[in-house]
């Protein structure tokens, strides 16, 4: 697997295209704390900035750890394509309404139950400060067969990527 490191607007291209493609990350918050608190959260939007948006109930045990400590750590893993990165930030509470209407989606009505009027909406930002990524640029049976090819003394060791994100 080679490195390559990315830097700005190429970091935050590969987070995006990473994220939006793998979709629902695990939010892990108060880092300090075991064990962690780590919860699945669906991806609503990579914004232009390369901040990450979830929707959010206000009075989630995750959104109380955001409120004493923004540090947070967000994984995304998809074993199917062989992509992984793994996403250091702060995080912000948004309560701003029309924010959240413009996240909302029918889907979320199974969280939330006045549906985008319900008072507990809130919504999550994160900003990455740091990120490392793999991704194997081939589905799981092109890496595997490259894997085993190497295992055999293949000089083709191309399994795709793997990087630290300067953002």
């Amino acid at each position: 697997m080679s490195t390559k490191n990315l830097y700005d607007k190429e970091a935050r291209e590969k987070i995006k295209s990473l994220v939006e493609d793998i979709k629902t990350g695990i939010l892990v918050t108060d880092m300090l704390s075991k064990p962690l608190s780590a919860v699945p959260m669906t991806t609503k939007q990579v914004d232009d900035h390369g901040a990450i948006w979830f929707l959010s109930r206000s009075d989630s045990e995750h959104n109380k750890n955001i409120e004493k400590d923004k540090d947070v750590q967000l994984l995304y893993s998809d074993n199917s394509d062989m992509e992984y990165v793994s996403i250091y930030g702060e995080a912000f509470i948004e309560t701003n309404r029309e924010v959240l209407e413009e996240l909302y989606s029918k889907i979320d009505d199974a969280w939330f139950e006045e549906g985008k009027d319900d008072p507990k909406l809130s919504g999550i930002k994160v900003n990455p400060k740091e990120a490392y990524y793999w991704d194997t640029k081939s589905n799981k049976y092109v890496t595997l067969f490259k894997i085993g090819m190497a295992a055999m003394g293949s000089d083709d060791k191309d399994i795709g990527e793997k990087g630290k994100l300067n953002l």
